[in-house]
């Protein structure tokens, strides 16, 4: 939750302050869409995450919450880290800028500690059952 939320924080100034044709690229519909979905996004992971800490808090079985919260939060981490990027431009590629780095770590995030793909598996498993 961490490296999107720092990279929303990065885009919100940077979109404010950026100037393209005479206007802040935070005036066009497409960036400002983007910065709307992010936003809408960290807000679903921070919740589904909060979701699987609390069932876990309470002695619960919590498998199938912390994979769908690890998913999601670290699917959300990749698209608004690309997103960040490409309002970044250029600068969003270079480590004068931060959001390069939380690009970097988003990826890390969604292949380390259970791909995606094993955090599907883990779902499906917990909804399906054992299957023979």
């Amino acid at each position: 939750m961490g490296i999107v939320q720092g990279a929303l924080d990065k885009m919100i100034p940077h979109a404010r302050e950026r100037r393209q044709f005479d206007q802040p690229i935070g005036s066009f519909q497409s960036v400002s869409n983007m910065i709307a979905d992010m936003a809408t996004e960290i807000e679903a992971a921070r919740h589904l995450t909060y979701h699987a800490a609390r069932v876990k808090d309470e002695g619960r079985a919590h498998g199938q919450e912390s994979a769908i919260a690890k998913l999601f939060a670290s699917e959300v981490a990749m698209r608004a880290t690309t997103k960040a990027v490409q309002i970044f431009g250029g600068y969003g590629y270079t480590k004068d800028y931060p959001v390069e780095r939380y690009f970097r770590d988003a990826k890390l995030i969604e292949i380390g500690e259970g791909t995606s793909e094993i955090q599907r598996l883990v779902i499906a498993r917990h909804l399906l059952g054992k299957l023979q």
